[in-house]
């Protein structure tokens, strides 16, 4: 049908073959073939021309309206999805922290992703227009929607290596560093948690800090301000780096990374991208630096 359609319209086998990118035999079989299925003749064949029977001229118009429309719709459809922005929400942390180094490489998979985070403590409902997917942090169980675990966290201590810490009893002498956590429980990883864990008995004297955003905990890590207790997947590239050390252990179970969509929109193209970027990108476990550059960088890592 297509290759009639062509031929009819441009009234030439030869300048249809050039259209679809064939031979003006296949055209011509291709013709010949549709005759055939329909049991009538659509062109009259002269020397070096072709033309239409009536039942050729008739056909035409539908075969052409009906190619026409189905071109319109695979472009409204196609052009929606290329403009339509893909809204991803998670905390505030993991937004700075994970999301934001690797946008390029999400660009540079799939550029017609348009991509809006959206920072947030709070829960927030998924679908209907307004926020398509969320990166969840907790137990799982999402009721109604399908969630994804993409992976487990730790938490452990971890500083600058400017402080020189390298065994528990140097937190004596360090300001410990705390993040409120927004929704406390009794097993979310603190540092009288981690106490406990290490088997070391009462605070430690210097006084600590306490920050109302796990981001400005991990800042002030960086900047030597004291020891954080912190999400290894939020600081792992910071750990990578050797901007960060994690000096000893013991380490606490976090809960999970969760990839959270409405179960009625699984099968998006633009989600199945995104939670692939998730999955082997964004928590892609990063390069390690080799040993001269740690040793560079300042004191080891305790084994």
């Amino acid at each position: 049908m297509r290759a009639f359609e062509a031929a009819a319209r441009l009234l030439s086998f030869r300048r249809a073959a050039v259209e679809l990118a064939v031979t003006p035999t296949a055209i011509s079989h291709q013709v010949r073939r549709l005759e055939e299925l329909l049991g009538v003749r659509l062109f009259e064949r002269h020397t070096r021309r072709v033309s239409l029977t009536p039942t050729g001229r008739e056909l035409y118009p539908h075969l052409r309206d009906g190619f026409d429309a189905m071109a319109r719709a695979l472009a409204d459809l196609t052009h929606r999805d290329a403009l339509r922005p893909l809204t991803l929400s998670a905390t505030p942390a993991f937004v700075a922290q994970r999301l934001v180094p690797n946008l390029a490489a999400l660009r540079a998979a799939h550029p017609a992703i348009e991509l809006r985070l959206h920072a947030s403590e709070e829960t927030v409902r998924l679908g209907g227009g307004g926020v398509d997917a969320a990166v969840r942090y907790g137990r799982g169980g999402y009721t109604g929607l399908r969630a994804e675990l993409l992976l487990r966290d730790r938490f452990a201590p971890v500083c600058s290596p400017v402080l020189g810490v390298r065994r528990p009893q140097d937190l004596a002498a360090n300001t410990l560093l705390h993040f409120a956590w927004h929704r406390p429980a009794k097993d979310a990883p603190t540092w009288p948690l981690w106490f406990r864990h290490a088997g070391l008995r009462g605070a430690p004297a210097a006084p600590g800090v306490t920050f109302s955003d796990e981001s400005h905990a991990i800042q002030a890590a960086i900047a030597g301000q004291g020891v954080a207790l912190l999400s290894l997947t939020l600081v792992a590239d910071e750990l990578a780096r050797g901007v960060l050390v994690q000096p000893f252990g013991p380490t606490l179970p976090g809960y999970g990374y969760y990839f959270v969509h409405a179960a009625d929109a699984g099968s998006h193209p633009d989600l199945a991208a995104l939670r692939t970027w998730l999955r082997d990108t964004v928590l892609a476990p990063p390069p390690q630096r080799s040993r001269a550059a740690t040793a560079r960088r300042g004191p080891p890592r305790a084994r």
